[in-house]
């Protein structure tokens, strides 16, 4: 058999690059909104608040969400590790070239967070068309068939609709219920055969019942920063067994990895409004 090349039209390809700069755009988006968070309450807790209230702290911060958001993002859709470096560069090299000026009092704190985002635009469109994929055939849309393969994410961020209204601490023991449900999944699945699993998933537990043994003999808001932190970083566990597809089904890690973010969240959005 012979290799054969499809020619696809431009406006698709121009197309397909419009919609991952939109992707990115949203991923950044998230990247703040769930992130923003977390940095308030650590900067809390350990005394770091005015630190983060400086604008040029704040703006690296802002950059690290962000560059956080697209950076998985890009790892979604398969983009090689020079892209997402340049990508990440394109968040911070505009924020760094005006902190000279910000430093010597030449322009205000409105100023180097309104260009810093300005000269961000231009800088993710260049690196965009530096490495764009290479174009190929336009899948047809089947929106009904993505959506229902989205239906344990749907079904987590409606079991946690209530949470984002009325947020609330969750107790540490919470935190056990995380590396328990895999344990149980794969066994029930009989995923053991190989041993390495299960050390993996009893050095989840180990983790997580440690956090948790901290989190009761702390005081009670550094007590629910631990819980909210753990919570969220259980998401990056979820994320990983998603895309291994190894013991636990792909639907529960998508339902988990949902839930996930919206206990974290809400935890740390409790305690910040203690």
């Amino acid at each position: 058999m012979t290799e054969m090349t499809v020619v696809v039209p431009r406006r698709w390809a121009g197309w397909t690059r419009t919609r991952h700069l939109a992707g990115m755009t949203v991923a950044m988006v998230a990247g703040m909104v769930l992130l923003g968070p977390l940095w308030r309450a650590v900067g809390q807790a350990v005394g770091g608040a005015g630190a983060l209230a400086r604008a040029d702290v704040a703006a690296l911060v802002m950059a690290t969400n962000m560059s956080l958001g697209m950076v998985a993002w890009m790892w979604h859709r398969g983009d090689g590790w020079a892209a997402t470096a340049q990508m990440t560069a394109a968040m911070f090299v505009p924020f760094l070239l005006l902190f000279p000026p910000w430093w010597a009092g030449l322009v205000g704190d409105h100023t180097l967070m309104l260009g810093g985002h300005l000269l961000m635009v231009p800088a993710m469109v260049l690196v965009a068309l530096r490495h764009h994929h290479p174009a190929g055939v336009a899948p047809p849309r089947r929106p009904a068939a993505a959506v229902a393969r989205r239906w344990p994410a749907a079904l987590a961020l409606l079991m946690t609709a209530d949470m984002w209204f009325a947020p609330t601490v969750v107790p540490p023991w919470t935190l056990l219920v995380l590396p328990a449900g895999y344990l149980l999944l794969g066994t029930w699945r009989r995923q053991w055969a190989d041993r390495r699993r299960l050390g993996v998933q009893l050095a989840g537990l180990a983790v997580w019942g440690g956090l948790a043994a901290v989190a009761v003999a702390v005081p009670d808001r550094v007590a629910g920063v631990l819980v909210g932190l753990g919570w969220l970083g259980h998401t990056g566990w979820d994320l990983w067994h998603h895309r291994a597809g190894s013991v636990v089904p792909r639907g529960y890690a998508q339902w988990c990895a949902v839930l996930d973010v919206a206990v974290g969240v809400t935890t740390l959005l409790a305690v910040l409004s203690r």
